[in-house]
């Protein structure tokens, strides 16, 4: 199939398709004539991109997780590597938690202000 039809299949643009190979995420063989042949191999990797991608993985992260996805679940290959790319994740959000309450707190505080000086506009 041509990239088009990937593209209505998985929901991934073609522009997001073409980085998804360039950063060799995707590799489907070339035709002949030297057209790009997309197989279902492909649609499944795309989607397995799209929905690690949805999760808010980059790239990196994506690249060591996708050889090591078994479905669509996802599940995963008990592979050290994913285990430690997972952790990592899970401390980015962590961090990212921490650092939204904290802001959470200080606009919070900025709006207490306000609502306390009942004088101004």
């Amino acid at each position: 199939m041509r990239i088009g039809e990937l593209s209505k299949r998985t929901g991934v643009s073609v522009r997001m398709l073409r980085y998804y190979e360039q950063e060799g995420l995707l590799h489907p063989p070339r035709s002949e004539s030297g057209y790009r042949d997309y197989r279902e191999a492909e649609v499944q990797a795309a989607g397995r991109i799209r929905m690690l991608s949805a999760a808010g993985l980059k790239i990196d992260t994506i690249r060591i997780l996708l050889p090591c996805i078994l479905d669509n679940q996802p599940r995963f290959h008990p592979c050290r590597e994913v285990r430690a790319a997972l952790r990592r994740e899970v401390e980015k959000l962590d961090e990212k938690l921490h650092d939204l309450g904290e802001s959470r707190r200080i606009v919070a505080g900025f709006l207490d202000g306000v609502d306390g000086d009942r004088t101004g506009a």
